[in-house]
């Protein structure tokens, strides 16, 4: 943008919950030692202590700044003074004195800027350095550095100026000006003009015009009448489909994969909303450490706009290791290795493996095993389809019962649109179940998971906005005892943030399932029955603790299910909430809910916020305690708890 001037002048849960949770460290940290300090990072956070591993400066010069703003109001002098570099930095020394007047000077266009954001096109701003204005300054100064060296920034912001003629010429001249924020007399900050014509650039390029751009923008400044004169220019181009695709940058991975998967095919229709979801869609696949989408500068002989996709690979093997601890379960261990990129078509494999109650128990036959491999082909048949297949083996030993199964799933999910997906596929069980309430039990069972998931939420992480709702069925039949039966369950998740920066998120769930079919629950496995509290349903009761039980106290596990969770997460500092919760949730032996019943557990936590989601840490109470049942619960993770 150009100004002209005719006057003067010149921005975890975990398993089971007792007198001490569960605390995951499966967390890559280092602790940085400065002296006698102690510092602790996580994942580039400083937690507390000084970290004084600070990037080596070439012949430090250190200063001091006083910065005056005159008659600036406080909206204007907090403007200026969160644009100041030279004040931000005051406590960091510059490299050299020619250093520092660089930086002076750059801080003057800044604050320039920042004047022209407020419509203060009148204002002037002065900076001397060691009481030398900027501009008289020899190009290579020499400053007294036995005392930091003074910076004195003078801002004189001059009168408000208001929007006076506008004038939309080319493809703009049917617009409004009113639309797009520019009205006689309205605001004439920078951002409001700056923002008008790149409104419409985008207006015209979603009609599929790729070549739009803005011709002219003409800023007139008049100081005898504190207004601003706009001329703004469009030109719209041709509507063009897309051409010839391009894929540059690759290495390892089949560029016609990539377009294929991207779904930009040639011919179709221009969108720079498309062109942005197939950036994010090949993103999402996790093979490159970047993509970027170029359109060509012209349209080629046939009238299309060609098209390139930059990629640059990231690392496509990787492995991890982790460990937990708790005073009931003892230690646990965790490690898997993956491969990104098996084929050349970003096909991923993974292998995990986990062992836990270590120190708890000293038979190996009581310990908890779990061992899986995974396997995923995105754009498997169609570019919108991705099959799915995993083995995975468990023994495990919860409370209610111990049970030794392995599984074998195959499937394929379906990108319906941007929010909805489909999935569908077979299931293999074999459980060997042991000391629940039935006795020793054995089961086969084939089953076709069927699921639907729609998912709006603004951040999977840690939501704002949106809601995420599920449906999934899975008929099933027991070879064992030849019992045919269904499991239906559903769930939404809604979330609504108050306030300017969604200082309060408002996040409630509801989640529901039913067992179809089975005249005896004991042919039902034993890990397909529905069990109730813990970390991932109501807190305040210890893992699988809700559930019907007998006359001699054995948990049998419910043919239906209901929870619901409510959280109020409230921002303290950008770094740290507080979350009140209450959880309620009621497991029976009806074939549909039927809240007889019903249990409740409330607390509080406390989320840390992280680049890679929040760090949970929640407490709960039971308010309906089971006799001799768990006193209360703490449960840790990364992530909101739904």
């Amino acid at each position: 943008m150009h100004i002209r001037r005719t006057g003067p002048g010149i921005g975890i849960a975990y398993r089971r919950a007792g007198t001490v949770a569960a605390v995951a460290v499966c967390l890559a940290f280092g602790p940085v030692f400065a002296g006698n300090a102690l510092a602790f990072k996580l994942f580039g956070i400083n937690f507390f202590g000084k970290d004084e591993t600070t990037e080596q400066v070439i012949d430090p010069v250190r200063y001091t700044v006083d910065l005056k703003t005159g008659s600036a109001d406080k909206d204007l002098r907090d403007a200026i003074t969160q644009s100041s570099m030279l004040v931000a930095d005051k406590d960091k020394p510059v490299s050299g004195d020619l250093g520092l007047v660089i930086k002076a000077r750059d801080d003057r266009d800044r604050l320039i800027a920042a004047l022209y954001e407020k419509s203060r096109y009148g204002g002037v701003v002065a900076v001397t350095v060691n009481g030398t204005n900027i501009d008289e300054l020899p190009p290579n100064p020499t400053f007294n550095h036995a005392k930091p060296v003074p910076v004195v920034i003078s801002v004189d912001p001059g009168p408000l100026f208001k929007l006076g003629k506008i004038r939309m010429e080319g493809d703009a001249a049917t617009r409004d000006p009113a639309n797009y924020g520019l009205s006689p007399g309205g605001d004439a900050g920078s951002l409001t003009i700056l923002k008008a014509g790149d409104k419409i650039v985008a207006e015209l390029k979603n009609e599929g015009r790729p070549l739009a751009r803005i011709a002219a923008r003409d800023v007139v400044a008049d100081h005898d009448t504190n207004t601003v004169d706009i001329t703004l220019r469009v030109d719209g181009g041709p509507v063009a489909p897309i051409g010839i695709v391009g894929v540059t940058g690759q290495k390892s991975i089949d560029p016609d994969f990539i377009r294929r998967y991207s779904r930009i095919n040639e011919g179709k229709p221009y969108s720079p909303d498309d062109l942005k979801k197939a950036s994010d869609r090949l993103r999402k696949l996790g093979v490159f450490s970047s993509v970027t989408i170029r359109e060509a500068d012209k349209l080629s002989a046939n009238g299309s706009i060609p098209m390139t996709i930059e990629v640059s690979e990231g690392k496509q093997k990787y492995f991890g290791v982790g460990a937990q601890y708790s005073t009931i379960d003892g230690f646990g261990l965790q490690g898997y290795w993956g491969n990104r990129n098996l084929f050349g078509q970003a096909e991923s494999l993974r292998i995990e493996g986990a062992i836990s109650r270590l120190g708890e128990t000293t038979d190996y036959k009581d310990l908890d095993y779990s061992a899986g491999i995974l396997y995923s082909k995105p754009g498997a048949f169609f570019p919108a389809a991705t099959f799915n297949a995993s083995l995975k083996a468990k023994s495990e030993h919860p409370d209610n019962y111990d049970a030794n199964s392995i599984t074998a799933d195959a499937g394929l999910s379906y990108e319906l649109t941007d929010f909805d997906t489909i999935s569908a596929g077979g299931r293999v069980s074999y459980e060997d179940s042991h000391t629940d309430a039935f006795g020793d039990q054995q089961y086969l069972t084939f089953s076709i998971p069927i699921s639907y998931v729609r998912d709006t939420r603004d951040n999977k992480l840690d939501p704002t906005e949106g809601y995420r709702a599920t449906a999934d069925a899975q008929p099933s039949y027991e070879a064992l005892s030849g019992t045919i039966f269904t499991s239906l369950e559903g769930s939404i998740s809604g979330y609504k943030g108050i306030g300017a920066n969604d200082n309060i998120v408002f996040a409630g769930k509801l989640a529901a399932g039913s067992l179809l079919g089975a005249d005896n629950i004991e042919n039902i496995p034993t890990t397909r029955r529905f069990f109730a509290g813990g970390g991932g349903s109501v807190r305040g009761y210890s893992y699988q603790e809700i559930t019907p039980y007998n006359a001699l106290n054995q948990a049998l596990g419910g043919r239906s299910y209901a929870t619901a969770s409510f959280e109020a997460r409230v921002k303290i500092t950008e770094a740290i909430g507080l979350v009140p919760f209450i959880d309620a949730g009621s497991v029976t032996d009806s074939t549909f809910p039927d809240f007889s019943d019903i249990r409740v557990g409330a607390g509080i936590g406390v989320r840390y916020a992280t680049p890679f989601g929040p760090i949970r840490l929640d407490f709960a109470v039971p308010l309906d305690k089971y006799q001799n049942g768990t006193d209360y619960g703490i449960y840790a993770g990364i992530g909101q708890s739904f």
